[in-house]
């Protein structure tokens, strides 16, 4: 329903008294009816007939006076209104307002308001919008937009001059954080008043599984939120959980503020506050975490989080932990008190900032008895770990020809069992790239004079050992060893009678040592005297060695047609090498030491030694080295009929994989001239699982000492070889997809967890278990069932199961032993899309004990998310941990309960 054209005219007039400017910038869509005034001229636009009108000023009469002396008052509107209603459009001059019906809106300058029912009244230029109800359906609510903010309540009432207005039951979010207040107050662009407001992060607006009533809150936009009493309610039931009041900082940058600590109680140290501290958003680029930890016992922690990061240059992360700890009371005769530190730092560079060069860095490093005893530390499957290590390097490269490149690190590896701590600090390495002196400028290299190459290799180290006692004390750099290790290996390789590849090499060494070590006999205190000699020293060696390899295939196609195996093939890769290396006796030396017996038979006895034992490198071989190495690589493969009718290919499966067997064979030693040969293998059994098997084969007897002697153990009345080691493992899962079709958009479950197990050098499967703050996979396939349309569960339960089994044998001195043999399960259920149960243990078969086992039931409460830990088996690790809290920005809000694991066990 349109306007009529009687009414123009009046409306025109009302419009020059007010001075209002109404312009329309595009044609409604159907019905609708634009009044602009502009200067002189009046249009009246109308899509249906395309009937345009002018009315000019020339046509109302023109006022005589030519100067008034009354100031016209200030515009209302300073822009463009533009409304539209789908139904009718309806102008009542008497009341000096405009009804707009169904699908309608109207829009001025950055705000839009569509509704129902607008109705603009043009004497207080004000907007009231409220939705249609139709046989109890409330429809068509008004939706308000005023730039980047949204608000869709019941009914709105707005001042277009003012830019004041008053919702009722409006919901607009803030980074997350939906607000939904009975009665809502605009002031202006920046301050909002509420009353009765709901704060929530549920998805469901309408019926919030839980949200916090505030009774008055004022709403500042993108900074912050202040309220009056505020409480907690949990399906729409009231609970005690509230404050008298409080403030939210809403901000889309990083803003610093207060972490809330965990509250609890534990036996030996009484009550706590965990991870509570201060949170720094230093700029960009920088943040920096402080936390601690305090017991009333007089137990404390301090930790420091740090993340760096550079975009197109690096990222990083850097973090220190100490602790104080106490035991039982003082004066107790069980009193104890130590100190932990953790220190952990990584470093990753983007490739493209700098192609030639890269730094680097991983370290973990601290008390060896830190993961076991931190009263922090909840990951109970990194108290298994018994190794850290740590490494920082820079490497370059100069692009030059040949090509010049050199790394500069320092190295940490310590066992956190025997407390022993090995680094290397620093170390450099430095290499020039392979040269062919004798190569053609152009074309492929022919013969072995062409194929002639050498290179250039350092390594030049500063390596210390000290113990957990004496790391970051003047004493751990007593017993340092520097040195320097040059190489220039030498090789070519070539076709001999086309079928036999050959390779022929020289190495030369040259080593070069800070100090060296005299020794000599004392015979006042009949002990041999070790004299530390500073300076520099050095010494040189050089060998040969050649190899020869080639392979073989054998093929077996059956005689019968039509069968499933339609044809066998058998690849082996024989190979020898032998390798000569000379005595390098001129840097040994001799000390005699004098017989304490009168017999004159009984000779004096010289002991030969090297100045150069104990140093960096060992000392040169005084012994002349000739041995034979000889190895065969085997593979059967297979190709079978496709069970696919439709596959016009046969089916190539493995049957063996890297049958290997190795040995030597020594031409300088006096006896036991063969060495033990090895072997492995890996033999698929079915898709997904393949058995790895390694051992060795002695082929050489033992006496009654159990001591090899240099007679075959055939030929002592045994077999051929005796089987002195053997170790057999494999490693399988499978999972419910395994059993149905797989959906295209379904991402693989690779089972790699990146958990803190991992981290610390241990497992990075969930084997050991997995302490990760939740699981979002409830929370994955609850969205695949959304996404598919289902509305409640289907009777398909997704799960997985791996398994991991191992076994070692003995056998080097007749003990026929099984050392060790064990097998770890780890499975998961989703029981619902958000109902989950893990569970990881073990089996030791030698020890007969299940090992560590940890079970963990996940929840995913919509907005909130809940899981319990707990490890009822496991040396020292028995523990327990609850959790539950709400995601997102009120993250913060969260109850966490745990019994930590007895370390006196």
């Amino acid at each position: 329903m349109h306007i009529k054209r009687h009414l123009l005219l009046p409306i025109y007039i009302f419009l020059l008294c007010c001075s209002t400017a109404l312009f329309a910038q595009d044609p409604p869509a159907r019905g609708g009816v634009i009044i602009r005034a502009k200067e002189d001229t009046l249009i009246q636009e109308k899509r249906d007939t395309l009937l345009t009108q002018e009315i000019t000023l020339s046509q109302v009469p023109v006022d005589t006076v030519k100067t008034d002396t009354i100031k016209p008052k200030n515009e209302l509107l300073t822009d463009v209104v533009e409304y539209y209603g789908e139904d009718y459009v309806y102008v009542d001059r008497k009341e000096g307002k405009v009804y707009m019906y169904n699908e309608a809106y109207i829009v001025y300058e950055d705000l839009r308001i569509d509704a129902g029912l607008i109705i603009l009244d043009y004497n207080k230029n004000e907007v009231y919008a409220k939705g249609i109800d139709s046989a109890g359906v409330y429809s068509q609510a008004p939706i308000f937009v005023q730039g980047p903010n949204k608000v869709e309540p019941d009914s709105i009432r707005f001042n277009m001059d003012t830019k004041k207005a008053i919702s009722y039951n409006s919901a607009t979010e803030q980074d997350g954080v939906k607000f939904i207040p009975a009665i809502t107050k605009r002031e202006n662009d920046s301050v909002y008043y509420f009353k009765n407001v709901k704060f929530t992060t549920s998805e469901r607006t309408e019926d919030p599984e839980y949200y916090f009533l505030a009774r008055k809150a004022k709403f500042v936009p993108k900074k912050k939120v202040v309220t009056g009493l505020v409480n907690m309610y949990i399906a729409d039931v009231p609970t005690p959980i509230g404050l008298p009041f409080a403030f939210f900082p809403i901000t889309q940058d990083r803003t610093s503020g207060f972490i809330f600590p965990n509250i609890g109680e534990q036996n030996r140290r009484g009550f706590f506050f965990q991870n509570g501290g201060y949170y720094f958003a230093l700029n960009d680029y920088v943040d920096l975490t402080l936390t601690g930890d305090y017991y009333t016992n007089g137990s404390y922690g301090l930790r420091g989080d740090s993340d760096y990061a550079l975009r197109y240059k690096f990222r990083g992360n850097l973090s220190f932990r100490y602790e104080s700890l106490i035991e039982s009371e003082r004066g107790f005769p069980d009193f104890s008190q130590s100190t932990l530190y953790n220190i952990r730092w990584s470093h990753t560079q983007d490739p493209k900032s700098s192609p030639n060069s890269r730094f680097s860095a991983s370290v973990n490093l601290g008390s060896s008895r830190f993961l076991q005893q931190s009263i922090n530390q909840t990951n109970n499957a990194s108290q298994l770990v018994n190794t850290l290590s740590s490494s920082v390097s820079y490497s370059k490269t100069i692009p030059t020809q040949p090509e010049v490149s050199f790394t500069i690190a320092a190295t940490h590896s310590q066992n956190t069992q025997t407390e022993v701590i090995n680094m290397s600090l620093p170390n450099f390495n430095g290499s020039v790239s392979r040269v062919f002196p004798f190569a053609p400028k152009s074309g492929v290299k022919k013969g072995a004079l062409q194929n002639i190459n050498l290179q250039y290799n350092v390594v030049s180290e500063n390596r210390i050992q000290t113990t957990d006692s004496l790391f970051f004390k003047k004493e751990m750099f007593d017993d340092a060893r520097i040195g320097a290790r040059h190489t220039i290996p030498l090789s070519t390789n070539f076709k001999l009678f086309d079928y036999l590849s050959m390779s022929m090499g020289a190495n030369y060494e040259e080593v070069w040592v800070g100090r060296t070590f005299d020794q000599s006999y004392d015979t006042e205190t009949s002990s041999v005297v070790r004299d530390t000699v500073s300076g520099f020293d050095s010494y040189r060696t050089y060998s040969f060695s050649t190899s020869l390899g080639t392979t073989l295939y054998g093929d077996y196609t059956p005689k019968k047609e039509g069968g499933k195996i339609q044809a066998i093939r058998h690849t082996m890769r024989p190979s020898i090498s032998y390798s000569v290396s000379p005595a390098f006796d001129q840097f040994y030396d001799e000390y005699v030491i004098p017989t304490q017996s009168a017999d004159p038979l009984v000779q004096d006895e010289i002991v030969q030694y090297s100045r150069f034992e104990g140093t960096l490198y060992g000392a040169p071989s005084n012994n002349y080295s000739s041995g034979l190495s000889y190895s065969l690589n085997n593979t059967i493969e297979a190709k079978v009929r496709d069970r696919d009718t439709t596959a016009t290919e046969p089916k190539k499966i493995s049957l063996i994989n890297n049958l290997n067997f190795a040995g030597n064979y020594s031409f300088s030693a006096d006896s036991l001239n063969f060495s033990p040969i090895r072997f492995s293998a890996g033999i698929p059994i079915i898709e997904k699982l393949e058995l790895n098997l390694n051992g060795s084969l002695d082929p050489y007897a033992l006496d009654n000492n159990n001591q090899r002697i240099d007679r075959f153990n055939i030929d002592n009345g045994g077999s051929l070889f005796r089987l002195t080691a053997a170790n057999v493992s494999f490693n399988y899962s499978f999972s419910s997809k395994d059993f149905q079709g797989k959906d295209d958009d379904e991402p693989e479950d690779d089972g790699n967890f990146e958990n803190d197990t991992f981290r610390n050098g241990g497992r990075p499967d969930d084997l050991f278990g997995v302490d990760s703050p939740i699981d979002n996979r409830a929370s994955q396939q609850r969205k695949k069932t959304k996404d598919k349309g289902q509305s409640w569960y289907n009777y398909e339960i997704p799960w997985n199961l791996r398994m991991a089994y191992t076994m070692t044998y003995s056998n080097s001195v007749r003990q026929n032993e099984i050392s060790s043999q064990s097998i770890m399960l780890s499975s998961s259920v989703e029981l619902s899309p958000r109902w989950s149960v893990r569970v990881s243990s073990g089996y030791d078969f030698k020890n007969k004990g299940v090992t560590l086992t940890q079970l963990r039931f996940e929840r995913d409460l919509e907005s909130w998310y809940s899981w319990f830990s707990w490890t009822p088996i496991g040396a020292r690790n028995t523990s327990w941990n609850f959790f539950i809290g709400i995601r997102g920005i009120l993250k913060d809000i969260k109850y966490d309960k745990r019994r930590e694991a007895d370390r006196r066990l």
